[in-house]
């Protein structure tokens, strides 16, 4: 800014002239930057089972008794046994599995910038007692 006075106390003349500027400037920027992973697994197990059980029993005999002195007396027997038991049994078990995964990336940027430019100038002019003149301006 600046000023000049071009004025005399002689007779009353009188003059103002000022000009000036201004600048100013704003300039912002803002940068976000985000991630984010996620992994998920779930596996089972697979399982198998068989089992077996087998009994045989055979079993075969004589019996014979005898009574004499006189009393004579006489037995005999014979017999088969014959016993057969089987059992079985199987299992299965199957498997299940889950697998997943995500992912997501955010940005943002942002950016501010303004301007701003003025400029200014004005005059005043006074002339008193010989009929002057009176004048201002400004721009």
């Amino acid at each position: 800014m600046s000023e000049w006075d071009t004025g005399h106390d002689g007779g009353t003349d009188y003059g103002h002239v000022e000009a000036g500027q201004e600048h100013e400037s704003l300039d912002q920027l803002h940068q976000v930057h985000a991630a984010e992973n996620d992994y998920d697994s779930n596996f089972g197990v697979y399982e198998q089972d068989h089992a077996s059980a087998e009994s045989t029993s055979f079993d075969q005999g004589h019996h014979v008794e005898y009574t004499n002195p006189n009393g004579a007396h006489y037995e005999e027997s014979d017999f088969t046994s014959y016993d057969h038991n089987e059992a079985e049994a199987d299992h299965v078990f199957a498997a299940e599995g889950s697998e997943s995964s995500h992912a997501s990336e955010y940005d943002q940027l942002d950016a501010l910038q303004a301007r701003f430019d003025s400029a200014f100038a004005s005059g005043t002019e006074l002339h008193t007692g010989g009929g002057g003149a009176l004048g201002v301006a400004s721009s």
